[in-house]
């Protein structure tokens, strides 16, 4: 499989290329030249197949020739060792956990596969690798938790100051070894633009390899696509007409799942569920892309005002907002109602949601008021005790912490504080 930029003025890239690059020489993303949909008796059988099974049968067109379908194989099951259970809430409302990994987010699945990717193209390689990337919370450990200790890899995490939670800072400044962590003084969209100039400087490129583990990496992006098909395998013999709710931040989780529709998933429409920051949400009504500085929210992770992912969707359609709008609805929510949405499930469910779950349990409720036959499964994104202060302060009741949890806790952080990309590009330099 090779892959094109989307802007259009570099050369196609095969996937290693993608992979060790992140962007392509023109700064765009990069998307696959083709999508094969998979046979119909794939999804017809689909019960009778280990997650293992379905991803493989998935992602090899993406990957092949260059990495062989018994190294495939086994990089898809080392990175799919937890489960991804879909639990029902009502007879319209279910949720698919992601939290299940060694950090507890959805991202552990991307960053396990391109760390191990990453590992399977360097391995011969002296000339070292630096993965750059900016979180807004989770990717950050997961990226951390997944590269940690690969050979010939140096990872370099910026973070927002004051605007992870506690334990999602933990998770990425506490590990050591080739794992570095940069407190950023300002915003998540500050650390993006500081990675995306990083790429741009080839002062810095023309004396070191960066890579970017952020979702704009194909490896990082596409492996997102088998959650949905892993709760397909769960429900559509329940229910014919399945919608996905996705709490959206950078809308990788959601093009993915538009990919899985592209190979052949019967997915009915998906739901862009935002917080206050809403670029998504206010084109859909106005056909008008404007990003705005993001604003700070308790479903942190989804605080992005430039979604970098929003190019490959609208790829996906072709540039055509009419199609577009047929596949996705986007709704928009305060923290206030977010709050009001845990307290809900948790009374009603006896359910614990974190504040991104809680945003997509919004969605499904606002998508199905005119879709009363869908079934809406949200995805939850990250464990609840991730936001343990604001979880507990919700529902007035005390969270055992999990093992993945208490394993950072009391763990002392190492991080650099910088402002400026000058400081950046001095960390890097030296």
């Amino acid at each position: 499989m090779n892959y094109y930029s989307l802007n259009h003025k570099a050369p196609n890239s095969t996937f290693k290329n993608a992979v060790i690059k992140g962007l392509a020489p023109d700064k765009g993303l990069y998307f696959p030249e083709s999508i094969t949909p998979l046979p119909k008796t794939f999804f017809d059988n689909i019960d009778n197949l280990s997650y293992s099974e379905i991803a493989f049968e998935a992602i090899k067109q993406f990957v092949s020739p260059e990495i062989p379908e018994a190294i495939l194989k086994t990089i898809v099951e080392e990175t799919l060792s937890f489960d991804f259970p879909v639990v029902k809430l009502n007879d319209s409302i279910s949720t698919l956990e992601l939290f299940h990994g060694p950090t507890m987010a959805f991202k552990d699945v991307g960053a396990r596969f391109m760390a191990r990717c990453l590992g399977y193209f360097n391995q011969d390689n002296d000339r070292e690798v630096t993965v750059l990337v900016a979180t807004s919370g989770d990717t950050g450990g997961a990226v951390a938790n997944g590269f940690l200790g690969v050979k010939g890899v140096n990872v370099v995490i910026l973070y927002p100051s004051g605007k992870v939670s506690d334990i999602q800072e933990m998770q990425l400044t506490t590990l050591g070894q080739n794992i570095k962590a940069l407190e950023v003084n300002g915003t998540f969209d500050d650390c993006q633009d500081m990675v995306k100039t990083a790429f741009l400087d080839e002062s810095l490129t023309n004396n070191m390899q960066l890579t970017s583990a952020n979702s704009i990496n194909v490896a990082r992006w596409l492996p997102q696509l088998f959650y949905f098909m892993f709760a397909y395998k769960q429900l559509h013999k329940e229910h014919k007409e399945i919608v996905f709710s996705v709490p959206s931040g950078n809308f990788g989780n959601v093009c993915a799942g538009m990919m899985a529709q592209k190979l052949g998933l019967p997915i009915s429409h998906f739901v862009a569920s935002n917080n206050a920051n809403n670029v998504v949400t206010r084109y859909l009504v106005s056909e008008l892309y404007e990003p705005k500085p993001s604003v700070q929210t308790i479903s942190n992770a989804m605080d992005v005002g430039a979604p970098s992912n929003f190019i490959r969707i609208q790829e996906i359609y072709k540039n055509n907002f009419s199609s577009l709008k047929e596949n996705l609805s986007s709704y928009s929510f305060s923290d206030e109602e977010t709050k009001a949405a845990m307290l809900e499930i948790f009374e009603n469910y006896k359910y614990v949601a974190d504040p991104h779950g809680a945003v997509g349990y919004l969605g499904c409720k606002a998508y199905l008021k005119e879709n009363a036959n869908a079934h809406c499964v949200f995805l939850e994104t990250a464990h609840p005790t991730k936001f343990l202060d604001v979880v507990e302060a919700v529902i007035k009741e005390e969270q055992p912490l999990p093992e993945q949890i208490q394993s950072v806790m009391g763990r002392e952080k190492e991080s650099v504080v910088i402002s400026t990309y000058d400081d950046l590009k001095s960390y890097l330099l030296q």
